[in-house]
C-alpha cells in the first residue's frame, strides 16, 4: 500500500482529484508538500471561474520555490478553501482533508481516465 489514499487520482505534476459525483476536490500531494516545505502563500482562482485540464489555475510559494498549479480537469469552480489562503500552513499538516485547495464542477469525468492511481503515483514519485 502507498502512502497516498487509494480513491484519489494523481497528476504527474503533483496535483490530486477526489472526484465525488460531478464535484471534484483539488489540492497538492504529500510529496509535492514534502518537497516545497514551508509553504507561505497561495494563488487560487475565484469561485465561478472556468478552468481547463492541463491549464494553470495558481501558484504554491513556499520558502524554497515557487510551483504553478495545473487543473487536472475541466469544470467551472464552486469553492475555493479560504482557509490554505488565511493561512497556508494548514496544507502541510493535513493535504488530503483540511489542506484542499478547491471544489470544481467537473464538466466530463472520463477526463481522469488516465490520470495516475495511487500505486502509479507512488511509483512514479519513489522510483519503486
Amino acid at each position: 500500500m502507498s502512502g497516498y489514499p487509494e480513491d484519489f487520482k494523481y497528476t504527474d505534476t503533483h496535483e490530486y482529484v477526489l472526484l465525488d459525483g460531478e464535484i471534484a476536490t483539488i489540492g497538492i500531494t504529500q510529496f509535492a508538500v514534502n518537497q516545497l516545505g514551508d509553504i507561505v502563500f497561495l494563488e487560487l482562482p475565484e469561485v465561478g471561474a472556468s478552468i481547463a485540464k492541463g491549464d494553470e489555475i495558481g501558484t504554491v510559494e513556499s520558502v524554497k520555490a515557487v510551483e504553478t498549479l495545473y487543473s487536472p480537469i475541466t469544470g467551472s469552480v464552486v469553492g475555493r478553501n479560504d482557509e490554505v489562503i488565511d493561512d497556508p500552513e494548514v496544507v502541510s499538516q493535513d493535504p488530503y482533508g483540511e489542506g484542499w485547495f478547491l471544489k470544481v464542477r467537473v464538466d466530463d469525468p472520463s477526463e481522469l481516465d488516465n490520470a495516475l492511481t495511487a500505486s502509479q503515483y507512488s511509483a512514479l514519485v519513489e522510483g519503486a
